[in-house]
């Protein structure tokens, strides 16, 4: 799950025996058959993480389908909802919709650009994934270009005024979507594209905010759940206060890791993991009132946290943090500055996707909380005991000033009715830590825990043999994975 960082928040072991009870449903067998009502066609918009145009990969294909804007009035206004989807390679079992995160990512493009990492489970199901309401093809949240201003303000006075703005121009430009955007409206969302791919129940592979849609979904239509994986789990009733907190545990505990294993490398940025880290938050420290130069824009203390906080979400990625916090000591914050805009979904022309405004406007709505700016300062001194890289010296809070009301139906998880749901923790996962795995598992009630003892945000896609093997043997066979199940780094 990503967290706006800034002035938008604070903040195997042998593989256990698989069992067969609970098995789900399976979906229906069309092997050849299209059985859905989506108007398939090539893809013509497909864009890369820097905005660019990319081609489609053979076999995709892109459509729409038709919400409503209000659920409660299904006979109203309409918005389209765009979806993709690459074509299984061999004996077809049904769709297998994804959700990537965020909130806010889109998933039209992201599966174009990852849908290679899922080529085992493309064998058998149509791999489907979808812009959730409010983001980028489906009526995206726009604000009036605020983005970079918000993401630049580096004083509490400003920090706040431009939080006022944020959501000011949030209205003006997005107002008659954003009452309707939020994790329980694009549930119902999931079971219109359910039917409308033709399946009888929905298979579900969620990640990060992901696990969060796919548990409500599973509240509120447990009989049309089919195989639902969700991995880096979130647990929806912890606050904004307690979020950023554990969060700041989890990377802080990241951070560690990734000094430790920069250490064991040869580091550049230093003999020992405590040098690492200083070395690092002195460079960070120092953007707050030297910003460094890049080109004609500027690597502020803002840009370089969401820079040093991008690379720890996986393990992969740590080496790409020390090469660009070694640059930056060295006068040259270009590779920080494209860490930061990766995160933000800054593209090569300066504009940006809707993933930041898609994401405000959905974590508002799925929160009755305001925080205060008193509340939000008292926030971001726990935070900075805990991991200095993640404090903000502004206040501002956009939820304190969002031009609707949120509520707290997205914080209401209970499946009972519905098949099991695979539920994926990683311990060293610095987003979603831990321990909202188990929790989620436990609220979910037919949830089936499974431990991945590596680093980094999310398992399956670190290509752990134990986890791939675990979750492609439920997903494809129905085998549910036996109780503690847990998986070696």
């Amino acid at each position: 799950m990503k967290k706006p960082i800034a002035t938008f928040l604070l903040g195997a072991a042998v593989l256990t025996a698989c069992g067969t009870t609970g098995e789900p449903a399976p979906a229906a067998k069309d092997k050849d058959k299209d059985t859905g009502s989506v108007a398939w066609a090539q893809c013509t918009d497909l864009v890369g993480p820097d905005g660019k145009p990319i081609p489609p990969p053979a076999g995709t294909e892109c459509g729409t389908i038709e919400a409503p804007l209000d659920h409660a009035d299904p006979g109203g206004e309409k918005i389209d909802l765009a979806l993709i989807r690459m074509k299984a390679t061999g004996d077809r079992l049904g769709s297998l919709v994804f959700n990537f995160g965020g909130p806010g990512a889109s998933g039209v493009d992201t599966l174009a650009l990852a849908g290679r990492a899922f080529a085992g489970l493309n064998q058998r199901y149509d791999l489907v994934s979808f812009d959730p309401r409010g983001v980028e093809r489906s009526a995206g949240v726009k604000c009036g270009g605020q983005v970079d201003k918000l993401l630049s303000a580096e004083a509490e006075a400003d920090a706040d005024r431009l939080a006022k703005e944020f959501a000011q121009a949030c209205k003006k430009d997005s107002g008659k979507i954003l009452p309707h955007v939020g994790t329980v409206n694009a549930a119902k969302d999931l079971d219109l594209i359910r039917a409308a791919v033709g399946d009888r129940q929905l298979n579900y592979f969620g990640f990060s905010y992901g696990t969060h849609l796919g548990a409500v979904y599973a509240t509120h239509f447990p009989k049309n759940v089919g195989r639902f994986v969700l991995d880096g789990a979130f647990d929806p009733t912890v606050t904004f206060d307690e979020r950023a907190v554990i969060q700041a545990t989890g990377f802080d505990q990241a951070f560690d890791a990734f000094a430790k294993d920069c250490v064991a490398q040869s580091c550049e940025l230093g003999a020992d993991p405590a040098a690492v880290e200083k070395t690092v938050e002195t460079l960070v420290d120092k953007l707050k009132t030297e910003p460094l130069k890049v080109g004609d824009r500027e690597l502020t203390y803002s840009m370089a946290q969401l820079a040093v906080i991008t690379p720890l979400y996986a393990k992969a990625s740590w080496p790409v943090l020390e090469q660009a916090a070694a640059a930056a000591l060295k006068g040259n914050g270009t590779a920080l500055l494209a860490l930061a805009d990766s995160y933000t979904g800054r593209k090569a022309d300066g504009t940006y996707s809707t993933m930041m405004t898609s994401l405000q406007a959905i974590n508002c709505a799925d929160n009755a909380d305001r925080p205060t700016a008193a509340e939000t300062a008292r926030t971001n001194a726990k935070v900075k005991k805990i991991f200095p890289i993640l404090s903000v010296e502004g206040s501002g809070e956009a939820c304190a000033h969002w031009p609707v009301p949120g509520n707290d139906d997205a914080k209401r998880v209970d499946a009972t009715g519905s098949a099991p749901i695979v539920v994926v923790g990683t311990k060293g996962d610095p987003a979603t830590p831990y321990r909202w795995a188990p929790a989620l598992t436990e609220q979910l009630k037919t949830g089936v825990l499974v431990t991945y003892e590596g680093e980094g945000h999310g398992a399956y896609l670190t290509g752990n043999g134990c986890v791939m093997k675990t979750v492609d043997a439920y997903l494809l066979e129905g085998k549910v994975p036996g109780e503690g199940t847990t998986c070696a780094a």
